[in-house]
Order: C-alpha cells, then structure tokens, then sequence
C-alpha cells in the first residue's frame, strides 16, 4: 500500500478513535458561568435642606393669598401607628403635608423618617425634647435645635426643610438666632390652630379648623391624637369642596 494511503488511514483511524472516546466519556463541562452581580442599593437621596425665602419674613406664617394651597402641618410625635395612618389617608388623598419631627421620637421611631419623606411630603425640626423653648438662653435653645437637627441628618442626609419652636407659636428673638446658627433661615409658625391636641372630638377639629383656613393657611395639626386621624378625611373634603389643595409647605411658597 502506499506511503501516503497508510498515513490517511492512521489519520482517519485516530481521527474516528477521538470521536468515539468522546461520544462515551463526553466533553469535559464547561465550569457555570458566575451569576451576574447585583447592584448595590442605593443610597437614599439626601432629604431637602432649609432654603432661604427672599422677602420672607424671619418667621413665616402663611403662604400666598392670591393661591388656592393650603399647608397642613404636624408636629410629629406620639403613636407611630396614628402618625402611619394620618400619611396614609393623606396620600390616599392626594395631599401633602409638613411633619415637625421631635428629635426624642425620632430616637424611638427612627423609621418614620424616611416613611414621610418616601410619601412626598415634607420633614423639619421641632425640636429634640419638645420643652418650653421661649424660656431658654440663646445655647440652651442652640442645643435643642441641634440635637434634633444631628437626628435628621443621620437619618436622612439633610437637617430637614423647617424649623418651628416647640410649646409656643412664635419664635422669640432668641429662637430665631439659635435656629439660624443651626442652619435654618426661617421659622415656620401657622395661622390656623386646629386645637387638635385638646381632642375636642373630629367634627369639632374640622369646624374649628375650617371655620378660619383661607387661601395660604399653614394650619396646626398633631400627629398622636385618634381625634385627628378620624378629622382628615373630613378636613380634606371641605379642602377640596372650597377649591383649596393641601400640599407642603415647600410646595406652598414655591
């Protein structure tokens, strides 16, 4: 036989012999493919700063008359679960509010900062212990201001959007001073006092309250009291029979 007939022989006798061990021992697996990473979560968005109003006065307590908005604003302390529901039923609604947050519920409930911020609305200072702050130096009010406003800040990246002094209406001198060496430009007081924290009962909130809200109204609310969560839906029903929409404060001003 010839030289080159033998060699194409051996070379298809090997090549048949590979194909055979192959079929019986099959190809060596191909290790997996690793799972595609997964992006890391991110970051909650810093909450929104304090913002300077230009020719607003040092201590704001209504919005403009000329616009069909109200403010609905709540000092937030209490019950979780009635803070919970007063944001649902807001949102249910399609309203937005403004939460004070005391800085000593937001050490219990640490949480409810970032579930109002996730609902849209708004989020500031009402203090760390909620005491009488008109009777404080100028540093004892500093620190309360700063403690609550370090609480907002490692929560949520921001000092929070308000400031409004606790167990008084209005700010004094002196207030006004020790919030803005704690980084807020204004205080923020109302011009409807809904009496909420009396619990009058919710028809007697929402008579109150309805009976002096006008175009601009911040109004006085509280989470932590059943008689208000039982009023909103009430509340905002007149709101939208009258025209008025409630939205936050930042919103009210823009």
């Amino acid at each position: 036989m010839p030289t080159d007939r033998r060699g194409a022989l051996r070379a298809g006798a090997a090549t048949a012999l590979a194909g055979a061990f192959a079929t019986a021992c099959g190809t060596e697996p191909r290790p997996a493919a690793p799972p595609p990473e997964r992006a890391a979560p991110a970051a909650p968005a810093a909450a929104p700063a304090p913002r300077r109003w230009p020719g607003r006065p040092a201590e704001i307590t209504h919005g403009p008359r000329t616009r069909p908005r109200v403010a609905l604003t709540f000092h937030g302390q209490g019950d979780p679960a009635l803070a919970r529901a007063i944001l649902d039923g807001a949102e249910r609604a399609g309203a937005r509010i403004t939460v004070l947050a005391v800085g000593s519920w937001l050490d219990q409930h640490p949480e409810m900062a970032r579930r109002i911020l996730d609902g849209g609305h708004d989020l500031g200072n009402h203090t760390q212990r909620h005491l009488d702050i008109s009777a404080m130096t100028e540093d004892e009010a500093f620190a309360e201001i700063d403690a609550c406003a370090g609480r907002l800040r490692r929560l949520t990246g921001s000092v929070g959007s308000w400031f409004r002094p606790s167990r008084t209406p209005h700010a004094t001198a002196t207030v006004l001073r020790a919030a803005r060496r704690a980084g807020y430009p204004h205080a923020l007081s109302y011009d409807v006092d809904s009496l909420d924290f009396t619990s009058p009962g919710p028809a007697a909130v929402v008579a109150h309250a309805t009976g002096r809200i006008t175009a601009g109204s911040v109004v006085s609310l509280h989470f932590g009291y059943p008689d208000t969560v039982a009023a909103l839906p009430l509340l905002l029903a007149d709101l939208d029979r009258r025209g008025l929409k409630a939205v936050t404060t930042t919103e009210l001003l823009s």
